[in-house]
């Protein structure tokens, strides 16, 4: 007993003297970290080390509703020289700095409709592309009618911003001819098989196509190609002919999806919660977006040959969620699947069939 006792006083005494050292320690340890940490992180560029080909970046995989692994709509991505943004959704642009997106190298941006999910984010990643970018002329964006408006909006609530910066930091970082966004009016021909070429740079070409998102009209997707590779982003839609059609062979299909049943289960317990606003809401958005069945029909009909699910409804907390949410989908296509969440980069090198996918963070 008496050694046990001791080993046990031994073992105290031990943990008492290292928890006081690390006590002691912490600061010193902290600091050693933040430094490991800043020399990591600060000024990263993960695209600097990318195989000549298209990469997307899951900058914004989810909804209007929080969700804890999810910013608002934000898909980037580098295709040869070319840097391209499709939505500026909430917490998107922040997203894409962590992943070491260089947001000073951006091109282009596209939106896909004008509804707040999908822009509300473009003030700070115009305000960013300009300073990181030492830009002499705005960002050029892309999307529907009214695009022109919003830009215009954005640029008014942020002038002020860009005089304060243009007066701190200068005018070789902050040059107000570069301020803000140049608004670049998509219209496509009449009718539901509307598809143009809005873009065509570098070797890199961006099609915008019509989808149906009732009411918002018009609403976008974009298929993105560059040599031998390419992908398609759906936009918010319902099964979309147009969308499988324009998106024929790509190598990935990111599709929008919500899942009924879920959202259903939802609505319900708000309205039993004595919340029908957001019960009607929440019954609103059930028939104006594809189901995971509807998005793998579409990637089996488009023969696409991988389908990845992003603006995922309803917000997917748990990695043991994302299979639930695909369940009845597994039945109608037959190729990878998966959820996207935040940080993921997928990379299509050129003259390769392989999708190689990794985590930004």
């Amino acid at each position: 007993m008496s050694l046990l006792r001791n080993s046990l006083i031994g073992a105290l005494i031990l943990g008492v003297a290292t928890g006081a050292g690390v006590f002691v320690f912490r600061a010193q340890l902290a600091e050693v970290a933040f430094e490991r940490a800043v020399k990591r992180n600060v000024g990263r560029d993960t695209s600097s080390s990318l195989p000549d080909g298209l990469h997307v970046y899951a900058c914004g995989a989810g909804s209007p509703l929080p969700d804890p692994l999810r910013a608002g709509p934000c898909m980037a991505v580098i295709a040869g020289d070319k840097h391209l943004v499709f939505d500026a959704g909430s917490g998107g642009v922040r997203e894409l700095i962590r992943m070491g997106y260089p947001v000073g190298k951006l091109d282009a941006a596209f939106l896909t409709h004008l509804h707040s999910d999908h822009i509300d984010s473009l003030g700070e990643l115009l305000m960013q592309a300009w300073v990181n970018g030492g830009r002499d002329e705005p960002l050029p964006v892309y999307g529907p009618e009214g695009v022109d408006e919003v830009v215009e909006g954005f640029r008014q609530a942020y002038r002020l911003d860009g005089t304060y910066r243009a007066a701190h930091h200068g005018l070789e970082i902050a040059n107000p001819a570069g301020h803000g966004g140049a608004a670049q009016v998509i219209r496509l021909p009449a009718g539901p098989g509307g598809s143009a070429v809005v873009y065509d740079e570098g070797g890199v070409t961006v099609t915008a196509f019509k989808v149906d998102h009732t009411p918002v009209e018009p609403a976008f997707g974009y298929r993105v190609d560059y040599k031998d590779r390419s992908v398609a982003f759906s936009g918010d839609t319902v099964y979309s002919p147009n969308l499988i059609a324009v998106s024929e062979g790509v190598d990935i299909l990111f599709h929008e999806a919500l899942n009924v049943r879920m959202v259903t289960a939802m609505r319900d317990a708000a309205a039993e919660s004595g919340r029908p606003g957001l019960a009607k809401i929440l019954g609103d958005i059930l028939d104006y977006h594809a189901s995971p069945e509807d998005a793998a029909k579409s990637a089996t009909e488009a023969g696409a040959r991988q389908l990845v699910y992003y603006h995922a409804i309803p917000p997917l907390p748990s990695g043991a969620l994302n299979a639930l949410f695909m369940r009845e989908a597994k039945a109608h296509f037959a190729g990878p699947m998966e959820v996207a969440q935040d940080g993921i980069v997928w990379s299509l090198p050129s003259g390769s069939d392989q999708v190689k996918r990794t985590k930004a963070f």
